[in-house]
């Protein structure tokens, strides 16, 4: 029995679909059932309720030889060692008394490194991978940079004004990975479970782009003019709080751009192992640009470029 966790999620919810498609035995802890696809419903066993939960993670856990582990985001949590820590607490201990075996888990590049004491969610997230381990469990924390996907967040600027912003050097390079094949390498180790231990597993993307680089990516790829512009950390920090966001995690994702901006995320050598196939530009192709393309209003980008 696999379980996984955040089934509804940007990673989950593709992964399910890899591993349902095994037919593997499959657990699914989800607060909306009613966000799975009926066929997928049909297929799996589910758990209603959160995995921060002591009796959710009980049920769940029984019987499982292997357990995905993804702690969703909680822009409101008051400091970042509950929202990782505290929210991993439970199953961490289910783990133990249920005997679950395997689990792959959602983590962050950085490791070992001087930047990872002071990175904010990525130091939040390393400190959950060693508190998962300490469990005794054979352990894969998936070590990945920033997802492509959360460009999606953009779209409504990148329509409106030919526009993204991030708190980065526009034109320092650094590894960026598509959430497809982060599902793709979960699903990998969760299906065949020959390994035992404790290990990282990079996920880096095939290729190292600037925030430059990816702006006149987008613009070939959407036919109109996008640009990137840089946005001062503590306006990013001030802007997230502003939007409800707790000073905690504010701060925790002010840090984790500064970290990944003095190279953080460098300290991993590429190599044909962790360098992923999904590239930026058919990541844009395929999932960026049918996003905009389904919006209901042209955008207003490419009326102006006309």
């Amino acid at each position: 029995m696999i379980v996984i966790t955040a089934p509804t999620g940007q990673i989950g919810r593709q992964l399910v679909e890899i591993i349902v498609g095994s037919g593997e035995p499959v657990r699914l802890i989800t607060r909306e059932p009613s966000r799975l696809p009926a066929r997928i419903r049909e297929q799996v066993d589910v758990v209603q309720g959160s995995h921060g939960d002591r009796e959710v993670v009980s049920r769940a856990f029984a019987g499982a030889d292997a357990l995905f582990w993804l702690v969703p985001p909680d822009p409101t949590a008051q400091s970042l060692e509950s929202a990782y820590l505290g929210f991993s607490a439970p199953a961490c201990e289910a783990i133990e008394r249920c005997g679950v075996r395997h689990v792959v888990g959602v983590s962050a590049l950085g490791r070992g490194t001087a930047l990872a004491s002071r990175a904010g969610l990525v130091t939040a997230s390393l400190a959950m991978d060693d508190m998962i381990a300490n469990t005794g469990v054979s352990y894969r924390a998936l070590a990945n940079p920033s997802f492509m996907d959360n460009l999606l967040r953009q779209v409504p600027s990148i329509c409106g004004e030919g526009l993204f912003r991030l708190p980065l050097d526009g034109d320092r390079k650094h590894p960026t990975c598509a959430t497809r094949d982060i599902a793709a390498a979960a699903a990998k180790l969760l299906l065949d479970r020959s390994w035992s231990g404790r290990a990282d597993v990079p996920v880096l993307g095939p290729e190292d782009l600037s925030c430059n680089d990816m702006a006149a990516i987008l613009t070939e790829v959407l036919g109109w003019p996008v640009r990137f512009q840089q946005v001062p950390l503590k306006a990013f920090e001030d802007g997230l709080g502003a939007r409800g966001m707790s000073p905690a995690f504010a701060r925790g994702y002010a840090e984790m751009f500064a970290a990944k901006d003095s190279g953080l995320d460098d300290a991993e050598p590429r190599t044909p192992a962790n360098s992923t196939p999904i590239s930026f530009r058919h990541w844009c192709e395929s999932v960026l640009k049918p996003a905009i393309l389904g919006t209901r209003d042209q955008p207003a980008a490419a009326r102006q470029e006309r």
